[in-house]
């Protein structure tokens, strides 16, 4: 039912700019004086047509908004942190104080030394010197 009235109320909101649009302003008068005058909508203009067409989009637009604030306050019962997941903290011991860690360094070939190197990829031959 809402998703219907949100559709009217699209095309009914899209329309209502439409028809505000070809409305005249005020100072429109000015240039129908100096010969300018709009035939198509008769010798009145088109006050009559377009005032009657404004207040029914008017209404049905009001009607829609109403309709809509409704449904969305009756559906609107649940709250956004409902599903949201609860963090435990856990205390962290205080680690064991063991001295000084020794850091294992890889070994390397002393300069002038006759060894090769090892492959770096499998398949790979050593580099030379």
């Amino acid at each position: 039912m809402a998703a219907i009235i949100t559709a009217i109320h699209v095309i009914v909101s899209l329309f209502l700019v439409v028809i505000v649009l070809l409305q005249h302003g005020k100072g429109a008068d000015i240039g129908a004086t100096f010969g300018g005058g709009n035939t198509v909508f008769g010798s009145e203009g088109p006050v009559p047509l377009l005032n009657k067409v404004t207040t029914g989009a008017a209404v049905i637009f009001m009607l829609t908004s109403i309709s809509l604030a409704y449904f969305s306050a009756k559906a609107g019962t649940g709250s956004v942190m409902q599903n949201a997941a609860i963090v435990k903290t856990v205390p962290v011991e205080k680690p064991l104080e063991t001295g000084p860690i020794k850091v294992a360094t890889p070994t390397s070939p002393a300069h002038g030394s006759t060894e090769q190197a090892p492959a770096q990829f499998p398949g790979q031959a050593a580099p030379t010197k």
